[in-house]
């Protein structure tokens, strides 16, 4: 039987779930969640339809010892919730900065998750960042107001691949200074 690599990454309590290390037990509710084309398309990385294999993939990359991109499962078994409810992280970049990234279960859309787990891992801060940078795509509104609600201030226009739109797609970039 194979260990389960476990991660040194700060846990982040928040009201209504745990931001925690992801696991390999996570593997099916985030290939389950993640091959919903609803999710894929409002992400950069995700393809669509997710190639077999992909999730645990995932999992298998955020347990790396010399990760560059720390990622956190949205965890609520504690309050009675469900064991992932979604998805964020942080990506280690040059000159003490970030940049955050986050996926809500469709399920749990419209409940204020992405808001408190935004602000949670911004208020930890666990990679000691001085600037956090986000970005969202310009047709998901609702992503840019977790951003503005977390006190993310607007920087400007761009545009990003989305591997699932196979297209260049016009974006909203943030930022947060934290120092």
């Amino acid at each position: 039987m194979k260990q389960e690599t476990i991660v040194q990454q700060t846990a982040v309590d928040t009201p209504r779930f745990v931001l925690r290390p992801l696991r390999t037990s996570d593997a099916g509710l985030l290939n389950m969640y993640a091959s919903d084309r609803r999710v894929a398309e409002q992400t950069t990385s995700i393809p669509h339809p997710l190639p077999p294999g992909a999730a645990e993939a995932l999992v298998a990359k955020a347990q790396r010892e010399d990760r560059r991109e720390h990622v956190w499962a949205m965890d609520a078994t504690e309050q009675g919730g469900s064991e992932l409810m979604g998805v964020i992280s942080l990506q280690q970049m040059d000159r003490n900065q970030s940049e955050i990234s986050y996926w809500v279960a469709p399920t749990m859309w419209n409940t204020g998750l992405a808001s408190e787990a935004v602000k949670a891992l911004v208020g930890a801060n666990p990679l000691m960042s001085d600037t956090i940078f986000a970005s969202v795509f310009q047709d998901n509104p609702g992503s840019a107001r977790v951003l503005t609600n977390a006190k993310f201030s607007y920087l400007g226009d761009a545009e990003a691949f989305s591997v699932a739109r196979n297209a260049k797609v016009p974006t909203w970039t943030y930022l947060r200074k934290l120092s």
